[in-house]
């Protein structure tokens, strides 16, 4: 009955061909051509048989099975071909071969030699030179030369590995895309994100969804745009990207080069480096960090935020500044005969007596300004050491406590808990208190040490041609007259930021002018200079550049040449003993 039906449509088919005629034969061949579709070849077989009733059209065919279809030859150990519809069912030791690069693996392959179509079953490797991917179910369109798995699958090349739920390689150009769940493994760091591209040629890594790279107990770097080269280790990392280490340092930009092999990383965009050690924060529009020695610098617009002190927080701005970490070596005592001995006495090895370790440094150049609640600053140039906590402040430095300026040459600031214990001013010291619309308290002298105490300068003590200007007043608050002294060395003591008392060395000289009578130049010093335009009101204000105010020419601490090298002499030799007395007033006062 079969056989008749198959008859039938045959004759039919031959006689629509006649009633239609030549023309419709030829575009039939012309449509034919276009497609160019290659037939699946039988290339041998240890049995073939038919069943009609179960698989009808269908060539049964068993043992040491292979089929070829244009260059890509295909085995198995038992198949099902269905040589009208250039397709096959393919069980059991399947094996794909394209060309010398590309291999296949599975249990099953169902594959359509006209759309080229290869959908692989269980237990499924792809190879391609050194990279190998792993998956339950893969479909391989050799049309587009494009491998996909939706199921979840693996991808190992010589350097990583790789997993995903969904993933495409394309054998071309060696790209793969991996979506949802994706881990990247390596030897150095775990990289996991959403999305990813991945080039298993270069091993480069493209980001385009949220990433997380993680180098344990080192560091983790969080991005959502950008590449990673997974071999060299470099990245590009665009839309505010972080990288966070566990010593505390974390780093944010809009775009950032870093090469985290050589320690070395550049970041260009509303800059925020933290560090959380020492809980301070830079900000800028440009950095540079070399990790090895901890050293970076940001410029542009830079900040640094101090929030050491949760009270109050300080805010320092110039050009450039520099942050480091300068070593230096220190002397530990070590256990002799169960008595602690000092160990630089004793004769072991040096690197039995001395460790290593390291402070921080911070450098600002040029247009510094600072502002603290307590205290506020502006110079050319300033550096931080944490060893000492000592601020040094270069090029024309003033600093304001409430209603005092201070000036000098250069000031030393130094902490104490996070907060400002003392200032040393050294040459040209000046301090200036505001006590009427005109009228100025003044002292100056060639060092000035300023003692601050819950934020206030409660202490200050001159040294060296010391002078000072007055305004006393009467009860009714009227003033006295202008009280102006001259002597070795003056100390002011305040209560209430209003002036206690003074003491004065027994060589002091000195006249009180009565106010009506008091001349201009009289009523100042003459290094007074007043800069209250320069003062930074506000944190914001740091970033103002209000022009510089003059000085005067300064002639308080002018001296000989021969005097000058009895100071240098002086100041070396009494270093010590001057830091002792420093420290015997502050115990006395």
């Amino acid at each position: 009955m079969r056989k008749v039906k198959v008859l039938k449509r045959y004759i039919l088919s031959i006689l629509g061909l006649l009633v239609l005629g030549n023309g419709l034969c030829c575009i039939s061949i012309v449509a034919q051509d276009t497609t160019k579709v290659s037939l699946v070849y039988l290339e041998h077989s240890q049995t073939l048989s038919f069943d009609e009733v179960r698989l009808p059209d269908a060539q049964i065919l068993r043992g040491d099975v292979c089929f070829r279809h244009d260059s890509v030859l295909m085995y198995c150990d038992s198949a099902y071909f269905f040589e009208k519809e250039n397709s096959l069912h393919a069980f059991g030791h399947v094996h794909m071969i394209q060309g010398d690069t590309l291999e296949g693996f599975s249990d099953v392959l169902y594959y359509n030699g006209n759309t080229k179509l290869a959908r692989m079953r269980r237990n499924v490797r792809l190879i391609h030179q050194e990279t190998v991917l792993t998956t339950d179910s893969l479909n391989y369109n050799r049309k587009k030369n494009i491998a996909y798995y939706f199921s979840g699958g693996m991808i190992e090349d010589s350097l990583n590995t790789l997993t995903s739920r969904w993933g495409q390689y394309t054998p071309d150009n060696h790209q793969a895309i991996f979506r949802d769940n994706v881990k990247l493994i390596n030897p150095n760091f775990v990289l996991t994100a959403d999305t990813l591209g991945y080039n298993t040629e270069s091993y480069q890594s493209d980001l385009v969804g949220p990433t997380q790279i993680l180098y344990e107990e080192e560091t983790t770097i969080l991005s959502t745009n950008g590449w990673y080269n997974t071999e060299t280790e470099k990245s590009l990392l665009l839309d505010r990207s972080q990288i966070i280490h566990t010593d505390g340092m974390t780093l944010t930009g809009d775009t950032i080069y870093y090469d985290k092999k050589n320690g070395y990383g550049r970041s260009i965009g509303n800059i925020e480096s933290t560090d959380s050690t020492n809980q301070m924060t830079l900000y800028g529009q440009y950095s540079e960090v070399w990790e090895e020695t901890n050293k970076a610098y940001v410029t542009d617009s830079a900040m640094l935020l101090d929030w050491s002190d949760s009270t109050m927080f300080t805010y320092m701005h110039a050009d450039t500044l520099w942050t480091e970490d300068i070593p230096y070596q220190t002397y530990s005592l070590l256990p002799k005969d169960s008595v602690w001995v000092d160990s630089v006495r004793t004769a072991m090895p040096p690197d039995t007596l001395w460790k290593d370790t390291t402070y921080q440094q911070l450098r600002a150049f040029h247009h510094v300004r600072i502002y603290r609640e307590d205290m506020q600053a502006v110079c050319d140039s300033a550096r931080y050491h944490g060893k000492d906590s000592l601020l040094t402040l270069f090029g024309l430095p003033i600093c304001w406590n409430e209603d005092n300026q201070i000036s000098a040459d250069l000031i030393n600031i130094y902490l104490k808990d996070q907060t400002v214990d003392y200032l040393h001013g050294v040459g040209n010291a000046l301090t200036v208190k505001r006590e009427g619309y005109n009228e100025f308290d003044q002292m100056s002298g060639k060092e000035m040490l300023a003692y601050v105490r819950d934020g206030d300068v409660y202490l200050v003590d001159v040294q060296g041609n010391a002078e000072t200007v007055f305004y006393p007043r009467e009860d009714d608050g009227s003033y006295v007259g202008v009280n102006r002294t001259q002597s070795s060395f003056v100390k002011l003591y305040l209560q209430d930021r209003q002036i206690h008392h003074v003491v004065f060395t027994t060589a002091t000289t000195g006249v009180m002018i009565p106010i009506d009578q008091a001349l201009p130049e009289e009523r100042t010093l003459s290094g007074f200079f007043w800069a209250e335009d320069e003062r930074p009101q506000q944190p914001m204000d740091i970033f103002r550049h209000p022009e510089r105010t003059k000085r005067p020419e300064q002639t308080v601490s002018s001296a000989t040449e021969e005097e000058e090298e009895e100071d240098e002499e002086e100041e070396i030799n009494n270093k010590q003993n001057r830091r002792k007395r420093n420290n015997q007033t502050k115990n006395n006062r």
